[in-house]
């Protein structure tokens, strides 16, 4: 069997040879496996940890788990076509070759919203994390600057992207693993954080239960942990600038179980172990609680300047992110074809600039509304999120029921325990979109999020015209493989 290796040009295929404006395959393999690792790392974790901890007490550990699961499962489906089909738009083309144009107009937007509303999360909160040092400045100078500089860097060379994020995961990364650290060493020495309470696991048990609010309590958290991991498809875009698509993705995507075992269910046993789970009230973080502990006196400062990162890394991804898949959708017919305008360096340079007004007039909005409203646009995204994750694995499973009837080459990163795994995955997603509707709290995501639906089929039926309406023609970098003669 002989492989073909040249990777060719990144770029809309219309079926006669012809192709679109070209990416930049700027990429490595590094690049690929720290967007990857950062991707699941947000302030969520630092700050909104609490939320779901006060939900379900320690058996958020189950959640995080359940979640991240089907979290596996999603990223092994993307990886399988994102290898096979290594182009630019990822998941939204996928989805509209696979499912029919509609689903691809639709995955492609609603991931986009899906970015916009968490960059906007990130850029205000980017704001007050400023006003620690600086109480006095306004507010805005400091999203301005952020917004500034994040469309700086996504308008050059797509490997300074790359850089940018290898270097804000090592600080978060290093924070993370500082934490867990330092909490095991606190409860060998055997410190407390509560009057009367020893440091232990123990601490898991004890308190009601591991699971003391009951069933109710973990698929509320369920709902809250998700959002936890939203961008982490992200990884999926990728592959339309990766150099070596083929080796990065896998070994990114495969790093995703040590992922969720380490950062979310080893920070959380340890939080937990440290802290009764009735004493995390989410009026400060855990992480300021045990640095402090420690005998760190910067111990805020430290947290700050790691949620800081963490918000400048997430903003940076979301707008990578959204501009590729504006990208791929202008490809596909279904934006208008101005998003398809490449810079000298290979960059989708207008994306940028529309992502950059959509976050001012966002954190603008957001100054102005009260805080609940945005608490229920934020949960909004956890709509778009699920929404997103389950056309991934429709798509995928629709691939492999095309690639068995037309007998084609077989994929060389498989999906594990096919077809029982993709399935449960996607039953998994369906009850937790259910969760939505059923808690008050969160029932107004999936109204709007439903009416969002609407909108966009409003816009496909008048705005989308010609190839816009035809299932893309996507390489097939598996049919490149010459297979040896019967």
């Amino acid at each position: 069997m002989r492989r073909t290796t040249t990777v060719p040009p990144v770029g809309r295929s219309d079926g006669a040879g012809e192709r679109g404006p070209a990416l930049s395959r700027g990429l490595n393999m590094r690049h690929i496996q720290f967007i990857a690792l950062g991707s699941a790392i947000g302030t969520g974790l630092f700050y909104g940890s609490a939320t779901a901890i006060q939900k379900a007490g320690p058996a958020v550990i189950l959640a995080y788990l359940l979640a991240g699961a089907a979290v596996y499962m999603v990223m092994r489906a993307l990886g399988e076509m994102a290898v096979r089909h290594p182009v630019p738009g990822s998941f939204g083309q996928y989805a509209a070759r696979y499912l029919g144009p509609f689903a691809g107009f639709v995955t492609g937007w609603t991931f986009v919203f899906e970015m916009i509303v968490v960059a906007i999360v990130d850029v205000t909160a980017f704001g007050v994390y400023m006003g620690f040092w600086f109480p006095d400045t306004p507010r805005w100078i400091w999203v301005t600057a952020v917004i500034l500089f994040i469309a700086a860097i996504n308008t050059r060379n797509v490997k300074i992207f790359g850089e940018l994020e290898f270097w804000l995961t090592i600080v978060k990364v290093g924070a993370i693993l500082a934490m867990i650290a330092g909490g095991i060493v606190l409860m060998v020495i055997g410190v407390s954080f509560a009057p009367g309470e020893s440091a232990g696991v123990a601490n898991l048990v004890t308190h009601g239960g591991f699971m003391p609010t009951g069933v109710a309590g973990l698929l509320a958290a369920l709902a809250v942990v998700v959002f936890a991991f939203g961008g982490i498809e992200t990884i999926g875009i990728t592959a339309g600038e990766a150099g070596d698509p083929k080796r990065s993705i896998p070994r990114a995507v495969n790093a995703v179980p040590a992922r969720i075992l380490l950062f979310y269910v080893g920070t959380m046993v340890v939080i937990m172990s440290l802290v009764p789970w009735t004493q995390i009230t989410g009026e400060a973080s855990p992480f300021v609680q045990i640095f402090s502990a420690l005998g760190i006196p910067a111990a805020p400062t430290i947290l700050n300047i790691v949620v800081i990162v963490a918000a400048i890394s997430a903003i940076n991804a979301d707008t990578f992110g959204a501009g590729r898949m504006l990208f791929g959708l202008a490809e596909q017919g279904q934006a208008p074809r101005a998003f398809m305008k490449v810079s000298r360096n290979g960059v989708p340079w207008l994306t940028v600039v529309v992502m950059a007004i959509a976050l001012a007039i966002g954190a603008v909005l957001n100054a102005v509304i009260p805080e609940d409203v945005f608490l229920i646009i934020a949960s909004i995204a956890t709509f778009a999120t699920v929404f997103v994750w389950l056309m991934i694995l429709l798509s995928h499973i629709a691939m492999r029921r095309e690639i068995k009837r037309k007998n084609r080459p077989e994929s060389e990163f498989r999906v594990p325990l096919w077809p029982v795994a993709s399935w449960a995955a996607t039953g998994m997603l369906i009850a937790v979109t259910v969760l939505l509707a059923w808690f008050p709290d969160t029932r107004v995501a999936f109204v709007v999020g439903a009416v969002w639906l609407v909108l966009l089929a409003v816009g496909y039926a008048l705005f989308v015209k010609g190839h816009g309406r035809r299932r893309p023609e996507l390489d097939d970098h598996t049919a490149l493989i010459e297979l040896p003669r019967q």
